[in-house]
């Protein structure tokens, strides 16, 4: 199609947006104040799992024509609609929608409008939030000419101000690690969870733009991803440079928010706190609307729609406000330990399918999938109660949070080499042909 470079933009500016949640806006900076002169090796890590695993997420869903559901149900149907619940709600109203509110209002509105409530703020939020949910033909079009441009507008200004006329010294920190502690920030950013939600609105959104083959819907997915992938990493990339200039001039031990606060404000001047809050309130909203767009499809085709997409919306955005009213660490507490479960299996599931028909069949997918999920229980348990299992240490990368990995990675190599029958693998292939 003569447009397809239009739809590309359009539909990788709204993705882009929905990955760019105000959690992306305090990372890179505060990596870039720890690692100094030393900040490719963090950059380069960050992008890797803050980038790169949300972009094989996208990737794998276009590959099957599906979302996280679709992957999920090779391990078995009880799994997928357990794991898949728990998955929209933990991403959805009990932790990543009502976070948006709430850090909406302590970064974007609370600094500027001391006297206005909370509950106020949440109102408005969600109401303007459920204006595009609720007609979602419009959502990727309307995110992807209106708003994500605006949010590009304000992180650009915030980025080359800082180029041309740097804060600080860049120096060098004797930071070590870097790379690896770098791979952490990216993973916590929990994007790659959020793609295979995602993937569902924006391949909807190809396909009401004319692209009925699964082979053209799948290339105008992976083009539209590469746009988003291209924004976020201008903006990681930059957001870090800037962070480097700030070593010398504030405490190691400065918190993530106040030390963006204050990076903007001497980036732009008495200017900074509202262009700030204004990019907050664009990462924040943006991010939302996508969640809850995505988690009120999940449970209208869940359901069969005997719960329609609109009261699945509107649902989720009460809850959401209810939550919101909280604050941002305590919403973050509710969920972490969930996450941590949760996100391996998303991760292994998201390679699986990439790798196609290298892998024999579902029991190979199943084994390995659950293998995963008892590593990751297990190595959760020992973070809420430490030392109760004390093997997981011993295990390799548990001390970087990636106890689950090795024993993943063995068990389906073995499982893979020793299986002989294909008959039930998912031919994903003939779903792109």
């Amino acid at each position: 199609m003569k447009h397809s470079t239009k739809h590309a933009v359009v539909i990788g500016f709204a993705l882009f947006a929905m990955f760019f949640g105000a959690g992306n806006l305090i990372f890179p900076p505060f990596l870039g104040k720890a690692a100094g002169s030393a900040f490719l090796a963090s950059i380069t890590g960050f992008l890797i799992t803050g980038v790169g695993l949300p972009l094989a997420g996208v990737i794998a869903c276009a590959k099957i024509n599906g979302t996280y559901d679709k992957m999920a149900n090779r391990v078995g149907k009880k799994f997928a609609a357990i794991t898949g619940v728990a998955l929209i709600l933990v991403i959805g109203p009990l932790f990543a929608i009502p976070r948006t509110a709430a850090t909406t209002f302590e970064l974007g509105v609370h600094p500027l409008f001391p006297s206005v409530p909370q509950s106020v703020i949440v109102i408005l939020y969600f109401a303007i939030t459920l204006a595009f949910v609720l007609k979602p033909s419009s959502i990727i079009d309307n995110i992807g000419k209106i708003l994500t441009p605006a949010l590009l507008l304000m992180l650009a200004i915030i980025i080359f101000k800082g180029i041309i006329d740097p804060i600080g010294p860049i120096v060098n920190t004797s930071y070590e690690g870097g790379f690896s502690k770098a791979l952490i920030e990216g993973y916590q950013t929990m994007d790659a969870m959020a793609s295979v939600i995602f993937a569902g609105i924006i391949i909807s959104s190809v396909r009401s733009k004319g692209y009925e083959n699964a082979t053209d819907i799948m290339k105008m997915t992976i083009k539209s991803a590469l746009v988003a992938v291209a924004g976020l990493a201008f903006v990681y990339g930059g957001l870090m440079y800037l962070g480097t200039q700030t070593s010398t001039l504030f405490p190691a031990n400065i918190a993530r928010t106040e030390l963006v606060t204050k990076l903007v404000q001497l980036d732009l001047g008495s200017i900074g706190a509202v262009v700030l809050s204004l990019c907050v309130a664009l990462a924040c909203l943006t991010t939302a609307i996508g969640l809850l767009a995505s988690g009120a499809e999940f449970f209208a085709n869940l359901s069969n729609n005997k719960i329609s997409y609109k009261t699945a919306a509107v649902v989720m955005a009460v809850v959401s406000g209810g939550i919101a009213t909280k604050n941002v660490d305590a919403i973050i507490s509710l969920a972490g330990p969930v996450l941590q479960i949760l996100y391996p299996i998303v991760i292994v599931l998201i390679l699986i399918t990439l790798l196609g028909d290298k892998v024999k069949n579902n029991t190979v997918v199943a084994i390995t999938t659950y293998t995963a999920l008892t590593v990751s229980i297990l190595d959760t348990i020992n973070g809420i109660y430490p030392n109760s299992i004390g093997f997981i240490k011993y295990i390799p990368l548990s001390s970087a949070g990636f106890s689950w990995a090795l024993p993943t990675l063995i068990v389906f190599v073995i499982a893979n080499i020793s299986m002989k029958s294909k008959n039930d693998t998912v031919k994903v292939e003939s779903e792109v042909a």
